[in-house]
This record gives structure tokens, sequence and C-alpha cells, in this order.
């Protein structure tokens, strides 16, 4: 096969995005390929055989479309973008045009699923390992529909298992009290809004914590619920909370199955809620894998080994 260099004409952008930085990004697509990646000015050149080339172009060129869109391209998309190149996946659409982001984008093809489903559906179960961006595109889901007024509010909702809930005996106001078990939350909504907006609107009421614990008896209306890391919610819970929707109202619901802090795992009521409503109308729910997990690359390799140790002791989640 033909060993001739290609070479692809893009913007500086582009190539700064594949190059990264100390070359990098060109590192690991010539690692992943077997091909010799340059950068001579106006464009990349690929060196290799013809089969190894076309992969490792459909990966430079997925990287250098979400740097055109003047998004920033991380080592985890630039994996990503491997890895579809490798599978012979498309590149994942379906960017959130959001805050002082501008776009938060899709980085798999389950991600690209997922905002769909948010989109289409009016509750919405994301299930899968830590990494795989259930939590923080639920959050930039909704801060999206407030910012665009389509929702009141936007209400963030977690199990405070680790406290048992019993949340009179920690110091401080309810948000002081809740604020450590919304950590994940609060930072996703700074990463998305900015620190500013998120106080203002914070204050306005705009933006509520609400524990589990804390949304009985209430009805929901006009907002934008998510209940995150909900397997650690009994089923009591789980059916409260889900029932609480209102009028106008969505919600999305994450969670790892496998990740369960309650004293007896068989009563999280993720799984049970999810056995039960699976294929109703409205209700969309997404699974999350390994290969869709877009932290550091040890955490894919450490999700692997534990799916398979559970495979092997015939567990299944």
């Amino acid at each position: 096969m033909s060993r001739a260099p290609e070479f692809l004409p893009m913007s500086d952008a582009a190539v700064r995005a594949v190059a990264g930085a100390n070359s990098r990004h060109a590192a690991l697509i010539e690692d992943a390929f077997g091909v010799l990646v340059e950068t001579p000015g106006g464009g990349v050149s690929l060196s290799g055989d013809a089969r190894a080339r076309a992969q490792a172009k459909k990966a430079v060129q997925a990287i250098a479309d979400r740097a055109d869109q003047g998004l920033e391209i991380a080592e985890a998309d630039v994996r990503v973008a491997i890895g579809h190149a490798r599978s012979g996946h498309g590149a994942p659409g379906g960017a959130l045009p959001i805050g002082r982001r501008g776009q938060v984008a899709p980085k798999t093809a389950t991600q690209a699923e997922y905002l769909q489903a948010l989109a289409a559906d009016d509750l919405v179960f994301g299930l899968g390992p830590a990494g795989t961006g259930k939590t923080f595109l639920a959050v930039a889901h909704g801060a999206g529909l407030l910012l665009r007024g389509d929702v009141d509010r936007l209400i963030v909702s977690r199990p405070a298992v680790e406290a048992g809930e019993r949340l009179g005996f920690l110091p401080g106001d309810m948000n002081e009290k809740v604020d450590p078990y919304m950590a994940p939350v609060w930072e996703a909504l700074t990463d998305i809004l900015g620190a500013e907006q998120l106080r203002r609107r914070r204050e306005k009421g705009e933006i509520e914590v609400a524990p589990i614990a804390f949304l009985r008896g209430r009805t929901l209306s006009h907002a934008f619920v998510i209940v995150d890391e909900a397997q650690n919610a009994s089923r009591a819970q789980m059916k409260m909370v889900l029932t609480r929707i209102g009028e106008g109202s969505r919600m999305a619901v994450t969670g790892d199955p496998t990740q369960i802090d309650l004293p007896n795992p068989q009563d999280s009521g993720l799984a049970h809620a999810v056995g039960l409503l699976e294929g109703v109308k409205g209700i969309g729910v997404v699974r999350f894998g390994a290969e869709d997990v877009v932290r550091h690359p040890l955490v894919e390799r450490i999700v692997r080994a534990y799916d398979a140790d559970a495979a092997k002791r015939g567990r299944t989640v």
C-alpha cells in the first residue's frame, strides 16, 4: 500500500489542537494508528499505510472540527476521537449553547444520545460509571433551560447517605449543611455559568439545593430537577422524588448502580425504578459504559477491571 504523506489543510486553531501542547495529542494519534503526524504549516500531514492513514484522518478531522467550533480540546477529547475512528462511529454532535463556556458538546455517541433524550423526554435516567459526564451534561442541559427561560428553577438533589440524612447534626444553615454533598454539582454549575452568575441565581432562588429528604410533600412545577447519586436513594425515596414532578417540569436521575453506599444495597431505588419504568412513554433510559469515560484514561481501565470482576462473579449492573 502507498505510504505517501497525505496533507490535510486546516485552520491554525485546528492544527494547534491536533498537535497539542508539546505535541502530546499528535503523539497519541501516532501511537494509536502507527502513523507519523506532522504540522508543516497550514495543515496536518499524515504518513503511513493507507488504512492507518484513513483511520487517523477520521480522528484528526474530528479534533479539527471541534477546534473550529471554538471548543477546547483536552487529552480526553483526543482519546475519544481515536476511539470513534477505530470503531467506525461518527463523531457525536448536538452541542449545547450555554453560559460562559459558549458550548457544551458531547464527547461520545452515548453522551449525544443522552442529550437527545434530555431534550425529548420529561424523565431521563442516566446510568453508568464515574467520569462519563452523566451529571455534568444534565447540569448543562438544566442550566440551558434556565437561561432560555424554559424553566423557572433548577433544583439539584442528592441523598446525604454519609450523614444518614440527619442534617441537623451538621453545623450551619441549610446550604452549609448540604453543600459538602453537592460539591460535584456546584463545580459543574460554576464551570458552566461562572461563579458570579451562579451566586446571583442562587440568591434569587432560581438555583436551589434540596436534599431528597426535604422534597417530601412538595410539587416541583416549572423546574428542571436533577437527582444525582440516585443509587443511594431508597426505593421509598425514589418513588417520592419521582412523583414530585409538577406542571412544566422535567427531571434527570443519574447514578451508578455499582456504587451503592446504603447499608442494604438491595434497598437501592435506582435499578428498581428503571426496571419498572423503562419503556414507559415520556421516560428515557441511557446507559453509559467504560468507553464513555472522559476523565483520566486510567479511570476507563479501572472501570473495565471492575466490570470484568463483576461479570466473573455473575453479577449484573
